[in-house]
């Protein structure tokens, strides 16, 4: 399968990205500036153009902008992306003195997207850091996805499964997005309390 990572030139997307080639998917490395992603996918031996022609080439849109810019992206490229599937990664996060908190938007992010895209929209892999995707083991950590879509949801959840030493786990519907997005608010304030790196491991599950 084809995977386009569009803005994905940022430190989760070239560790992304160098996961996916590894479990064998082909990649395709996207950003505004054709040249700079072209120079990002060169150090991993993968294809880089801009964002419009990486969209169209693929089978499958992973959103890997930072979230200021993921709603703005997504709107640009929508005649792009057309109906293909999208996984939205990002997390829509206010830092304040207190700390980092949610959107205080009701939607999520996800959700948001979804509005200004003709193919179904996915959320996951928000609990995955760049630093533990880009370590030289796959991350001992299980990956949350949601999605109203359940062919584009079982797309993710493959995806998800092979980049992670973990479980890729089905989170639900779309809405819950807005539940995983607020979950990177809190590893975020553990691990600068913590001066750590944590992710999740869910317990109980077969």
């Amino acid at each position: 399968m084809r995977v386009a990572l569009l803005g994905g030139t940022g430190a989760f997307g070239i560790a992304l990205a160098a996961r996916l080639r590894e479990a064998g998917y082909d990649v395709v490395i996207g950003s505004r500036d054709a040249e700079r992603a072209s120079a990002a996918a060169a150090e991993l031996g993968v294809e880089g153009m801009a964002n419009d022609d990486a969209a169209r080439s693929a089978e499958l849109v992973v959103l890997a902008t930072n979230a200021e810019a993921a709603l703005a992206t997504a709107e640009q490229l929508q005649e792009a992306i057309g109906e293909k599937p999208l996984l939205c990664v990002a997390s829509g996060l206010r830092f304040t003195q207190a700390g980092v908190l949610p959107d205080a938007d009701a939607l999520s992010l996800a959700e948001r997207v979804q509005r200004v895209v003709a193919g179904p929209v996915v959320a996951g892999l928000h609990s995955l850091g760049a630093r533990s995707l880009g370590a030289e083991r796959a991350p001992e950590e299980d990956a949350l996805v949601c999605g109203d879509d359940e062919d584009s949801k079982s797309v993710a959840l493959e995806l998800a499964g092979r980049i992670t030493g973990g479980r890729a786990v089905d989170a639900g519907p779309l809405a819950s997005a807005r539940a995983l997005e607020g979950l990177t608010a809190v590893l975020v304030n553990v691990n600068k309390r913590y001066k750590a790196h944590a992710g999740i491991k869910l317990t109980g599950l077969p």
